[in-house]
């Protein structure tokens, strides 16, 4: 598997569309766009996260992460020609949900959601960042790591929270310690997401996770492996629903015992 393009540039119908993004009131009330997003992530459990050094690249590995059964992607802003390489996933795979991620500032953002981008994450909490997507119904997760950052990110509107960098504070023992005060935020491990742990953090209480090096090791995508990381893309989804119908059994049983 792959393909070859020639480098896209950033089309003049963007730059139309970012003066027609339309402005709307802020809510503080859950809202179907919020709603719709948390279904997403509840039904495919993983974000294949691209950081591509050429559109070409960043094209092929999105093509095999969704020939791996992948299905959510997102597309970070420090990637080569960004704007074409969104344009270009989005053409090749209209069946997948893409957005963006490693968005820093709101001109970022603005631009990512003229392109077509359908969600929005970033390393960090922004204000800005969260009043902006709130206003266009963009999905939109911020980044934090300690308790306080969580919980703050999460009052100031973040559509769920990216724990960032998981691997440096525990892994999936760390989730399963925040669920206690914190369950009803839906959180988003990445950073240190790997095939081997994805389904642990699940387990500990992730709505999904973010993989990037942990799907696509750098020794694949330089020599062009798109067919390896299609199978760990396929291995990945496969311990998830392997995990998931544990747990589902796990719980029948529980219910069976209490009824009995």
């Amino acid at each position: 598997m792959g393909v070859s393009l020639d480098p896209l540039q950033m089309s003049t119908s963007v730059m139309t569309a970012l003066h027609s993004i339309p402005h709307q009131p802020h809510s503080r009330h859950p809202v179907e766009y919020q709603q719709r997003w948390l279904r997403t992530l509840r039904s495919h459990r993983v974000i294949a996260v691209i950081r591509a050094e050429t559109v070409e690249s960043g094209l092929n590995m999105a093509l095999a992460a969704a020939e791996g059964g992948i299905h959510l992607l997102e597309i970070t802003w420090n990637s080569y020609q960004p704007v074409a390489l969104l344009q270009a996933i989005e053409k090749a795979l209209p069946h997948c949900t893409v957005g963006v991620g490693t968005i820093l500032t709101e001109e970022n953002l603005r631009v990512a959601i003229a392109t077509g981008a359908q969600f929005c994450f970033s390393p960090h909490t922004s204000l800005e960042l969260l009043n902006h997507g709130r206003t266009v119904h963009i999905p939109t997760v911020a980044g934090a790591m300690t308790p306080t950052e969580i919980l703050t990110a999460w009052e100031a509107g973040a559509t769920s929270v990216k724990v960032f960098p998981i691997k440096a504070f525990g892994g999936a023992t760390y989730l399963e310690c925040l669920q206690g005060p914190m369950g009803h935020i839906p959180l988003i491990p990445s950073g240190g997401v790997t095939v081997k742990n994805a389904a642990d953090l699940l387990a500990a209480g992730a709505t999904a996770v973010g993989i990037s090096s942990g799907l696509f090791e750098d020794g694949c995508v330089r020599h062009q492996d798109w067919q390896a990381i299609e199978q760990r893309a396929a291995q990945l989804i496969e311990s998830i629903d392997s995990m998931t119908l544990t747990t589902e059994f796990k719980s029948f049983n529980k219910e069976t015992i209490n009824h009995a």
